[in-house]
């Protein structure tokens, strides 16, 4: 193992291809970019080197390799760094059956992702082909991945068993797993950087899909996630929380059979479902709001709701709070929302800076009053960096 070297991060979605690319492990990052509407008749691509002026245009890019050859193409031209010479590359891949942590992504992990197919439909097959294209175009550098149960994998039964029949858990895995996993380590450990008397820690990562967890002594405690990113809070336009047998009656009163119920609960419903808005994006939901929309309103207040709820489950589960973190695009740029969710909290003696909170849009920021007892900050999530960590680690320990 090398005293440096460095190691590419691949962010994949299901027509994106976005990257970082960091010498270790001095964690500096070198560039990032991307590649977006993969399969498209034009895709948007951009890379920018962190200190050279940064490239943008567009392109055709019918498939990951094609992405993945034009980062390549990049990061020679452009820092003089030949692929080959790359130490690995990071993922950060959802769930795989009866498989946590970080892991070198051989084809067991990769068949363990293909086995929950059907269960993560938009999240699997994406990092599975991803990946392959990677093992096939590169094949001597290792794909090593971070999975994001694995901030939760030392829960024990008492905090992921449903009460189902035992055999469901031990047959097909059905219990609660926790995801966001490596925002949740990022923005937790950030925290405790910045006070470090703060033990007990909850994060709230809100974006695109969103979470809350608690933390104590900087070890998971409890997530707002069940068993799957389908779960928790409302989502953009997925559920989130849902009484199952309301699913199974509209099943049987409206003949809806599991495909329907399957692209309503996790397309139409969310955000979007109860703003009745084109999009579940939050920007597009507040401004419905702000045009007169009841329902875009009263769905915006759900979403408050919802975040507080879990937030009173974690000052139980934690006896107490020193510090509540905010983070993610929502999370981070979102100063009347951060004030929704911290509303009469003074119980716990937490007194939000109302200047300090609307002057934090996307920067890290104390936002709580000097008196306040509960610390509230917003730190801007790095998930990227946590992957590259780990991905490090895991080569030191495996020369």
């Amino acid at each position: 193992m090398p005293a440096q070297g460095t190691i590419l991060v691949a962010n994949i979605g299901s027509t994106s291809f976005k990257f970082r690319l960091y010498s270790m492990p001095d964690e500096r990052l070198l560039a990032r970019g991307g590649v977006e509407r993969i399969g498209a008749s034009e895709s948007p691509c951009q890379f920018y080197p962190t200190d050279k002026p940064a490239q943008t245009g567009m392109g055709s890019f019918p498939d990951y390799a094609s992405a993945i050859r034009w980062a390549e193409e990049r990061i020679a031209l452009d820092l003089g760094i030949p692929f080959h010479q790359l130490n690995a590359i990071g993922f950060k891949p959802v769930m795989a059956r009866g498989i946590s942590g970080t892991r070198l992504m051989d084809e067991p992990v990769l068949s363990a992702m293909e086995a929950l197919f059907t269960l993560l439909p938009a999240h699997n097959p994406p990092y599975v082909q991803a990946v392959r294209t990677f093992h096939q175009l590169h094949p001597d550098i290792p794909c090593i991945g971070t999975f994001e149960t694995a901030f939760f994998d030392h829960l024990g039964p008492d905090q992921f068993r449903y009460p189902v029949p035992l055999a469901w858990e031990r047959d097909f895995g059905i219990r609660r797993y926790g995801f966001h996993g490596a925002s949740h380590r990022f923005v937790s450990e950030r925290a405790a950087q910045l006070n470090p008397a703060a033990r007990k820690i909850v994060t709230c990562h809100l974006g695109g899909s969103s979470s809350l967890a608690a933390i104590l002594d900087g070890r998971a405690l409890d997530s707002s996630w069940g068993m799957t990113p389908q779960s928790g809070l409302p989502q953009n336009n997925r559920v989130g929380d849902f009484d199952v047998f309301a699913a199974l009656y509209l099943a049987r009163e409206c003949g809806l059979g599991f495909n329907d119920l399957e692209k309503a609960l996790a397309r139409d419903a969310g955000l979007r479902g109860m703003a009745g808005t084109e999009s579940g994006d939050l920007r597009d939901v507040k401004a419905a709001a702000a045009n007169g929309s009841e329902e875009a309103r009263v769905a915006l207040a759900v979403f408050v709701n919802a975040i507080r709820n879990y937030l009173g489950r974690f000052l139980v589960a934690l006896n107490g709070l020193d510090l509540l973190a905010f983070t993610a695009g929502i999370g981070e740029n979102n100063p009347d929302l951060r004030a929704a969710v911290c509303r009469q909290l003074d119980f716990i003696g937490l007194e939000l800076d109302p200047a300090a909170n609307a002057a934090a849009l996307g920067t890290e920021a104390l936002i709580s009053t000097p008196g306040s007892r509960v610390e509230v900050r917003v730190i801007p999530t790095n998930e990227e960096l946590v992957i590259a960590r780990n991905a490090w680690t895991f080569l030191s320990s495996n020369p």
